[in-house]
């Protein structure tokens, strides 16, 4: 049915079609408003954030809460101790949660939601300072905030102007701005980054090549003066379809592939590795990440590459590992 209709597209589905990208352009444009509306405001809230004593509490109701859901946890994956707190449930004995030395995030459209002002106030109480997020100026939210951030006032994608959409985008493209600076401020590095995320796709992606490799032990390479038979049992042996070349050294000089051998089929009887391998080999460094690794890969069309560390800059290169493309297959990353 679905593939009938795109086949054969109708009045209504143009129109379908015209209305989705019409949201979108709204919420696009909202976005670009949003980024000349920052100002001098944004900066001190960032230094609040960053220079809090504890910790990060995000608060909001309804679609704002969701938001601000999702904004406690951006926060945290990037190196800002922080949580979401629900209002509502605040109030009936979860305010202690809030206490002095943690800085306060409220989100809220209209900034007057019932259910933030005992919030508000037990912050005041307890000298919490606080960043309120809002589109109304004269709001509860904006009055009571330390530092206010007002949303530029864009109407709902809403046809009625009354689904929280275009509003809670700029909500959340807000959270993201303040949590990737303040990461940036707190000089977070991909390591950090690595830490706060062990399982899952993000931690596989920032897992560093030396954690995948195939280790010293297994290195498939042969001097540069060994004869074919030398190569081609070293190849077959190690399962990479590669043999590195190493001079007197121990430093990578050449690589040899199945396609090196190919072109060189009627020198193999006399030549060695030297005159047969490739020069100036691709090759990647242990502190790479694995999905840094895999693009090299894919991008250069090569299916393994030598992992060397250098001894100075540029070349020698002593090669300490190697990694073929299905290594990132069997760790779940491809």
């Amino acid at each position: 049915m679905a593939r009938s209709l795109i086949e054969h597209p109708t009045a209504r589905n143009a129109a379908i079609l015209a209305r989705g990208r019409e949201v979108v352009r709204n919420e696009a444009d909202a976005l670009a408003v949003l980024v000349d509306a920052l100002d001098d405001r944004f900066v001190l809230a960032c230094h609040m954030i960053a220079e809090a004593k504890r910790r990060l509490v995000v608060t909001g109701m309804g679609k704002s809460g969701h938001i601000a859901r999702k904004v406690a946890a951006t926060f945290a994956a990037t190196g800002t101790p922080a949580f979401y707190m629900h209002p509502a449930e605040a109030a009936h004995g979860d305010l202690g949660m809030l206490t002095s030395g943690d800085v306060l995030l409220v989100l809220s459209n209209s900034g007057n939601t019932a259910e933030l002002r005992p919030v508000l106030d037990h912050a005041r109480r307890v000298g919490v300072r606080i960043v309120g997020v809002a589109s109304r100026p004269g709001s509860l939210v904006i009055e009571r905030a330390d530092i206010a951030l007002c949303l530029p006032p864009m109407r709902e994608a809403c046809s009625a102007n009354i689904a929280p959409t275009t509003s809670t985008t700029l909500q959340l493209a807000l959270g993201d701005a303040l949590a990737l600076t303040v990461m940036d401020m707190r000089g977070i590095s991909v390591d950090d980054l690595r830490s706060f995320h062990p399982g899952g796709a993000i931690g596989l992606r920032l897992t560093p090549v030396s954690d995948i490799m195939h280790g010293a032990r297994q290195l498939p390479v042969v001097a540069e003066h060994s004869g074919m038979a030398d190569v081609i049992s070293t190849m077959t042996r190690g399962g990479f379809g590669i043999a590195g070349v190493i001079d007197g050294r121990g430093d990578l000089i050449g690589v040899i592939t199945d396609g090196d051998l190919r072109r060189h089929f009627a020198e193999l009887d006399s030549a060695d590795a030297a005159a047969i391998m490739t020069r100036g080999p691709r090759t990647i460094t242990a502190c790479m990440t694995a999905e840094e690794a895999l693009r090299f890969l894919n991008d250069e069309q090569i299916t393994a590459a030598f992992v060397v560390e250098r001894r100075e800059s540029g070349y020698p290169l002593r090669p300490v590992g190697i990694v073929h493309v299905h290594d990132f297959l069997r760790v779940g990353l491809g």
